[in-house]
């Protein structure tokens, strides 16, 4: 199945070169009066390396069909990332180098889908959007008004996002998993 190179997404299987690769992150990038394109870091699945390529906006990319399996973040244990399938019980457990970014957004009871392709995992797909607790960031200022002013913000995975100045810690707020970017408070 043929998807445009901005349809790319964390945790994605896609076959480049003739090989299979996860994608780790994309970043869509407009470098001034050039043409856009995506920056993708890929991880072959085969052999387990690491490696940018530069896709133009309209590249067609071959998403490969894995079978996904409904089931649950329970926690992690070190490098070791634990998920139950929600209709046997079953535990899978999944390393930090084959997730990737999407460890950023986990947080434990988190319903995603488990990726298997020749009945081995090999990634997961997250939701759209997830909710994570703010704890730390600057102290919000009450007059601060103006939307275009952001201060980081350390959120419970450890994922640092550009919060606008009225987010407190102990806020909750709904991240976008694709852009890795404030939506708005939970």
């Amino acid at each position: 199945m043929a998807i445009p190179a901005t349809q790319l997404r964390p945790g994605m299987i896609i076959k480049h070169n003739n090989d299979l690769h996860s994608v780790f992150s994309v970043e869509h990038r407009t470098p001034g009066n050039l043409r856009a394109f995506i920056q993708a870091k890929l991880r072959n699945l085969r052999t387990g390396a690491m490696f940018e390529h530069r896709f133009r906006s309209p590249d067609p990319i071959e998403r490969i069909v894995v079978d996904e399996i409904d089931m649950e973040y329970l926690y992690s244990d070190g490098d070791d990332y634990y998920f139950m399938n929600t209709e046997t019980y079953e535990q899978t457990h999944l390393k930090r180098d084959t997730l990737g970014d999407a460890v950023e957004y986990l947080t434990p009871n988190l319903q995603i889908k488990v990726e298997f392709y020749d009945s081995k995992p090999v990634g997961i797909e997250l939701p759209q959007t997830v909710e994570l607790a703010v704890v730390e960031t600057e102290p919000g200022l009450k007059s601060a008004t103006a939307s275009s002013v952001t201060k980081p913000a350390k959120l419970e995975t450890g994922l640092v996002v550009q919060v606008p100045p009225f987010i407190n810690e102990g806020d909750k707020i709904r991240v976008d998993t694709a852009e890795g970017a404030y939506l708005s408070r939970a």
